[in-house]
């Protein structure tokens, strides 16, 4: 099925209707994602014969882009379970199939969420603040926070991971949700809010032996799992700020066409209107070829080496960037009926300052690109 035989102008425009709903109340896009579901499109990288729609990781990546025209928050609560989707589907085809389990779950209808993201942690994938502890039976106790965890509402399943002090190595592995997960409910923001990424608290969440799929050195490796978790996380969630920049441009488009002055001319002829829009759409331009880029050469297995990371935390890096001037530009043109509350322009100027939160940060992605050109910081 095409992208948009399954996300169709209809659905995009109930989506945006709800939007504003579930931003004002503050609730979990509860219908979208029932939508969603039925549609199968979070079995979008599922093979037809086991019940998905068979696309691959480009075709995802645009999906989300579009998605995300419509109501930004929804396609980042479902971009959590894309992305272990995706880490499953790009390690798979590479010969590695220690996330078999994770297509299998989600073919038979699990619902995963990420739970990677710590406070103060600024290693991210290479060092960890939560404990694991190895047992006898080969399952691992878990304790720990995590935040960030979109989905929380919905997921059936959380991929974790943590500290194991005694082996001197980071354990990666999913708990279910129940006993020892509990969601804080604590999601109340600038932006994005639909998406409910509550706090987690792990207490004793256990990882059965067979969900234990990982353990890794403390700090830098070269482990294919750490290559695909930044690689499905940051072209995914690149995708939603390609969609707001998208949704920005198109609604700057409109307002444009739209607009009539006092005597009678049109805002489309107004040459500072039209320098701004089209500084807007030639940074999408330029955003849509990079995300075409990245997207393709990951589903073509092309070996960048290391440039890859530079290459990843760019498009994310950029991609939030562009979301954020073309919104502004917007608000430029739109007119005073932007500023009050509920009105599609403020909810997106809301919506995309959460670019600045996700890994990579602009300053931890400027010193993946510097250390990969001149080496690293001495110490």
């Amino acid at each position: 099925m095409s992208i948009e035989s399954v996300l169709s102008e209809q659905l995009l425009e109930r989506f945006r209707e709800r939007a504003t709903k579930y931003d004002a109340e503050n609730t979990f896009c509860t219908e979208d994602f029932e939508e969603l579901v039925s549609l199968g499109y979070l079995k979008a990288l599922i093979p037809v014969q086991d019940g998905g729609l068979g696309w691959n990781f480009e075709q995802l990546a645009l999906a989300q882009r579009r998605l995300a025209t419509a109501a930004p928050a929804t396609a980042l609560a479902i971009n959590m379970h894309q992305v272990w989707a995706g880490v499953a589907y790009l390690l798979s085809a590479r010969g590695d199939t220690r996330l078999q389990m994770v297509t299998n779950w989600i073919a038979q209808g699990e619902v995963m969420a990420f739970g990677i993201s710590e406070t103060g942690n600024d290693s991210v994938l290479f060092d960890s603040k939560t404990s694991a502890v190895s047992e006898a039976d080969g399952s691992v106790t878990f304790n720990g926070i995590k935040i960030f965890t979109s989905l929380s509402p919905a997921f059936t399943r959380l991929g974790v991971f943590g500290k194991d002090e005694a082996n001197n190595e980071l354990v990666h592995g999913f708990v279910a949700k129940g006993q020892g997960v509990e969601s804080l409910g604590d999601w109340n923001t600038l932006g994005m809010r639909a998406s409910q990424s509550h706090t987690t608290k792990l207490r004793d969440a256990v990882a059965p032996e067979e969900w234990v799929h990982s353990r890794l050195p403390i700090g830098p490796n070269s482990d294919l799992l750490v290559f695909g978790i930044f690689a499905s996380f940051l072209t995914l969630t690149a995708s939603v700020y390609v969609g707001i920049a998208d949704r920005a441009v198109s609604m700057a488009r409109e307002t444009l066409n739209k607009k009539v002055r006092h005597d009678g001319t049109k805002y489309s002829q107004d040459v500072r209107s039209r320098g701004l829009l089209a500084d807007a759409a030639m940074r999408l331009i330029s955003l849509d070829a990079l995300q075409r880029s990245v997207a393709g050469d990951l589903d073509s297995k092309v070996d960048h080496r290391e440039e890859w990371f530079p290459k990843l935390v760019t498009l994310r890096t950029i991609a939030g960037a562009s979301a954020r001037e073309n919104v502004q530009v917007l608000g430029q043109l739109v007119g005073g009926g932007g500023y009050f509350r509920g009105s599609e322009f403020e909810r997106l100027y809301r919506d995309v300052q959460a670019s600045w939160y996700h890994p990579s940060n602009a300053a931890s992605a400027a010193n993946t690109v510097a250390s990969w050109l001149v080496g690293p910081l001495e110490s």
